[in-house]
């Protein structure tokens, strides 16, 4: 049987860069960081919306304000990367489409990566940025957590510990293929491997390492979502794509969350690639995502 090809911008792209990473194996975590730069390519610019440069909470990060939206309604968005890679500025258009859909303002979070900075970096710099819009009077239930990828992680360990601290819930948490399995052992990471062009064990185990290698141990439900209690989790959105190697992830996170009485929506990218929201303006499936997922914001509950 032949390997199957890229069919979209995204696939190619990740067929590029791990070619790369294939050719220079010793490559130093700084070029890693500029290859995936080139991750916000993928994302057509979208209409009407401004960035600034700024902080929140003493956190640095862009935030992303679409024409007409309303700043008491927020998105902190926690970028992908496998904790160590990717910025706000990779993410800064995918942010802008999602929060042109809701209507609301977003923050990118440049977040310390890792392996500078290991876990619970990533997650305090999370909830000092949610801490901070707290404070200037954003209410609560007004808040989402965004995350894609290592992202998705973080945005619901933010929300387990922000509930742990005795902070507030969020109102709703979204995630876009999220990376939740630490053991680095889920099922579709064999199966799907021929037909996902970026991920696989070997990558994923290097990020583990630089996350939480000697600080906590890979089933800690912090850095772990799969071992967490969901009981009282906010409103939860989940999309991957079902031809990734982390789709069981979102599988076993949609059946977990829906035990515990989540309100859990799950939409599946039938033959996409990881985060394929990042296609946005530039693919269909991308846009009809974006859309789905603005509908699953303004619905009433």
């Amino acid at each position: 049987m032949s390997t199957p090809k890229p069919t979209d911008l995204l696939g190619e792209m990740y067929a590029e860069w791990i070619n790369e990473m294939t050719r220079y194996p010793d490559m130093s975590i700084g070029l890693l960081r500029i290859v995936f730069e080139d991750w916000q390519r993928a994302t057509a610019e979208p209409e009407d919306v401004t960035y600034a440069n700024t902080e929140i909470g003493g956190v640095p990060g862009i935030l992303v304000t679409p024409t007409g939206s309303d700043p008491a309604q927020m998105l902190i968005v926690m970028h992908g990367g496998g904790f160590a890679l990717g910025s706000a500025a990779t993410h800064r258009k995918l942010a802008g489409h999602i929060a042109k859909a809701c209507g609301a303002v977003a923050f990118v979070v440049d977040f310390r990566r890792a392996p500078e900075f290991k876990y619970p970096a990533q997650i305090e710099d999370g909830l000092a940025v949610y801490s901070a819009l707290l404070d200037r009077g954003v209410l609560p239930e007004n808040v989402t957590l965004v995350g894609d990828s290592a992202g998705g992680n973080l945005a619901i360990s933010m929300a387990m510990r922000a509930r742990r601290l005795g902070l507030p819930t969020p109102g709703r948490v979204i995630t876009l293929s999220p990376w939740l399995n630490m053991e680095n052992n889920g099922a579709t990471l064999e199966s799907n491997n021929d037909t996902d062009f970026l991920i696989a064990p070997e990558g994923l185990q290097g990020n583990i390492d630089r996350y939480i290698e000697g600080v906590t141990e890979p089933t800690n439900p912090d850095v772990n979502p799969l071992y967490a209690d969901f009981a009282g989790f906010p409103r939860l959105y989940i999309c991957a794509a079902d031809t990734e190697s982390l789709f069981d992830d979102a599988v076993r996170l949609r059946q977990l969350a829906s035990d515990a009485g989540v309100d859990v929506t799950f939409s599946i990218g039938e033959g996409m690639q990881h985060v394929y929201p990042f296609q946005a303006g530039n693919l269909a499936r991308a846009d009809e995502e974006i859309r789905l997922i603005g509908e699953w914001y303004h619905a009433v509950r």
